[in-house]
């Protein structure tokens, strides 16, 4: 007999652009830039410092063994993400404290808390996989056997108990909000408004190139973006400065969206780059350079050199520098 059938993936095929209101698409759009402004306002020094490329491979690969969809994947990283920020805020705070009140003991204790963090990352790190598969209504959530059993062939040994007090632990370090947009999100709902403003490469077409290149951009996360800051200000070695005014851009999905979505549709067919780029300008309210610029870094670390910053089809302006926010600080 049998055993129990592996979930099915969702395919490509089971994604349909068009389908939804104009309305519902116009509220769903606002909501996201609303959430993003926020999140970029609020963008902490330590954004982006869990997104090792051995960590999201890692959860990536975790994901994809379960049978979980893309979102979840990048939904885990993102909670996992916030949860080791916080996680290091609070033992930076407490060696401080401990700093003052004695520092012969400082040492120790410091050590003593790193470790405690160190012993049970993979436990986190799993159930912040765990979370994410509940958030996701369409596909199963993962239970504590699948957890327990997959934990106890790296050798750990667990009790569901455990489990429980961990997710708790992830819980209670984010007050509970771990319902967060991803970047996925917004590629969708921008490709949703490609659609319905007679884009000329199809959405449908669009979307798997997207897919892997947001895989990518997870996967080299600080390559890209440290890229990014360099062209940018047009300098190898950016100032302390530059970087912190930086941080922000490593938060604007928005602008991560757009970046991906006019690097695919170069991919796709350049001669309709120019376009693609021109109505996520309108949809955005980005600067065209902004858009440009990421697009060319992202390309640079997939394709390689025949990108849109070394194509005649490109218009000339779009060759200017990008996020002139932070390359103002260079004066």
């Amino acid at each position: 007999m049998d055993g129990p059938q592996r979930p099915r993936l969702a395919s490509l095929s089971d994604f349909q652009f068009g389908a939804v209101a104009t309305e519902t698409i116009e509220d769903v759009l606002l909501h996201l830039a609303q959430q993003n402004e926020q999140a970029v306002q609020e963008a902490a020094g330590r954004t982006g410092s869990f997104k090792e490329t051995r960590i999201v491979e890692f959860v990536f690969l975790l994901s994809e063994q379960w049978c979980l969809e893309k979102s979840v994947s990048y939904q885990a990283v993102e909670i996992l993400e916030r949860f080791m920020v916080k996680q290091a805020e609070s033992i930076c705070k407490q060696a401080t404290l401990q700093l003052r009140g004695n520092e012969k003991k400082e040492p120790q204790n410091w050590r003593s808390l790193k470790e405690q963090l160190f012993n049970k990352y993979i436990l986190r790190l799993v159930s912040c996989v765990q979370l994410a598969s509940k958030l996701s209504f369409h596909y199963k959530i993962i239970n504590n056997i699948t957890v327990l059993n997959f934990l106890q062939s790296l050798g750990y040994q667990y009790t569901k108990e455990e489990l429980l007090e961990s997710e708790l632990d992830v819980l209670k370090s984010l007050n509970f909000q771990i319902n967060l947009p991803t970047p996925l999100a917004y590629v969708e709902i921008l490709l949703e408004v490609l659609g319905y403003n007679g884009c000329l490469v199809p959405a449908a077409q669009l979307y798997a190139t997207c897919l892997t290149l947001l895989d990518l951009v997870y996967l080299q996360h600080e390559p890209i973006y440290e890229s990014l800051l360099r062209t940018s200000i047009e300098n190898s070695t950016p100032s302390q400065l530059q970087r912190e005014k930086f941080i922000s851009v490593k938060e604007d999905f928005m602008l991560l969206a757009a970046g991906i979505i006019a690097a695919s549709a170069f991919i796709q067919n350049h001669e309709y780059w120019s376009q693609v780029v021109g109505h996520l300008q309108s949809i955005t309210g980005m600067a065209l350079e902004s858009i440009a610029e990421f697009s060319y870094v992202i390309l640079t670390h997939s394709v390689g050199a025949n990108t849109p910053g070394r194509q005649q089809t490109a218009p000339p302006h779009l060759a200017a520098r990008a996020l002139t926010a932070v390359a103002a600080s260079n004066t």
